[in-house]
């Protein structure tokens, strides 16, 4: 009975923070973002991506600031080789205690000039890499029955937009798989952590870097956020078993006006959904783009929109922070309603003294 109770009080206070994690698409853009983040904890980061040139820098990167880093350069649409790296992964860094799917590619131009390759290859790298990412850690988080995995939705996950037609049908799949896998491990009782983080338009290096039919540069559509506000967002859906995370109030407005309205979305996205997702300068259609291979060079993770994009999102602190914000309503309204009790004792008090 001693021994019990030592034991619940040493598993109450054990630290149990992730100590290992895996990032696909970590060479460039949010991933390199998440990367950072998680060093500054100390963790051990196993980087994926194509790009050797981003993953060389983004293990840099993570040493500076405190991580261990180990380098994987792979292609998330090859199924067998991700379970291989997670094999190898555990045998040189430990049991995997996160895993983020957060690799894509897309193309930008209208469905009538998509060729079906270009669907093919989107779908094989932004909605099955994420698939082949789960299972690859599902293998060895069954075994422990711990661990967290993390999809990197958006809110085009919700509401297609015109352009990027290919790229909203893969974060459609994502959410119908990541639909389906919550329900199973909930039936399995399982004590694997998963969430869906859904993104808003972001500054990061994807406009210079997919492939785009568009006469002008590509731009992020509405209010844009940088990516670190994302990170942060990922960092604490890992811990937390939530089923979804909205990052930034357009990512909330979008997914519930479609729910309401969704053929006001089509009439407002026809009209303004083609200018809104390109800047007044005129794109070099021969330019090198990423669908099929790495672009080469070390891209770091903000894109060109630095001075129009937020730093942070009052929406995202909010969803963080509501069980602090609800425990502290709640404490106020004790507090009111004994004051109040109180001072009505005190009133009837000098009323029975007056008579």
């Amino acid at each position: 009975m001693n021994d019990s109770f030592i034991g619940k009080v040493f598993s109450y206070f054990k630290d149990d923070s992730p100590k290992v994690i895996v990032i696909t698409g970590a060479s460039a853009g949010l991933g390199r973002s998440i990367a950072r983040e998680y060093a500054k904890l100390g963790c051990s980061i196993a980087l994926l991506a194509r790009g050797e040139d981003g993953l060389s820098g983004a293990k840099e990167e993570v040493e500076k600031l405190g991580g261990k880093a180990l380098i994987k350069q792979v292609d998330v649409a090859d199924a067998g080789k991700i379970e291989e790296i997670a094999d190898d992964i555990e045998d040189e860094l430990g049991p995997i205690d996160v895993w983020i799917n957060n690799a894509m590619v897309s193309v930008f131009s209208p469905v009538n000039e998509m060729l079906a390759e270009e669907y093919k290859r989107v779908t094989e790298v932004t909605y099955l890499g994420q698939v082949y990412g789960t299972l690859a850690a599902l293998k060895h988080m069954r075994k422990r029955n711990k661990g967290s995995i993390i999809f990197v939705g958006s809110a085009l996950a919700y509401r297609g937009i015109p352009l990027q037609s290919a790229y909203c049908a893969a974060k459609h799949a994502i959410e119908g798989f990541y639909d389906a896998l919550r329900a199973e491990l909930i039936h399995d009782k399982s004590k694997i952590k998963t969430c869906m983080v859904q993104l808003p338009a972001m500054n990061t290096t994807q406009f210079e870097l997919v492939k785009s039919r568009l006469p002008n540069k590509a731009k992020p559509m509405g209010k844009i956020y940088q990516p670190e506000v994302a990170a942060r967002a990922i960092v604490y859906a890992a811990k937390h078993n939530r089923r979804e995370i909205y990052v930034g109030y357009p990512t909330l407005y979008s997914i519930l006006g479609n729910k309401i309205a969704p053929w006001l979305g089509d009439h407002v996205l026809a009209k303004e959904g083609y200018k809104g997702q390109q800047t007044e300068l005129k794109e070099d259609p021969d330019r090198l783009n990423n669908l099929y291979a790495p672009v080469p060079g070390d891209h770091g993770s903000h894109g060109s929109f630095d001075k129009d994009a937020s730093s942070k999102s009052t929406e995202l602190w909010l969803s963080m922070n509501k069980n602090k914000i609800f425990i502290g309503l709640g404490v106020i309204t004790t507090i009111g309603w004994i004051l109040k009790k109180k001072m009505r004792q005190n009133l009837d008090l000098k009323s029975s003294e007056q008579f």
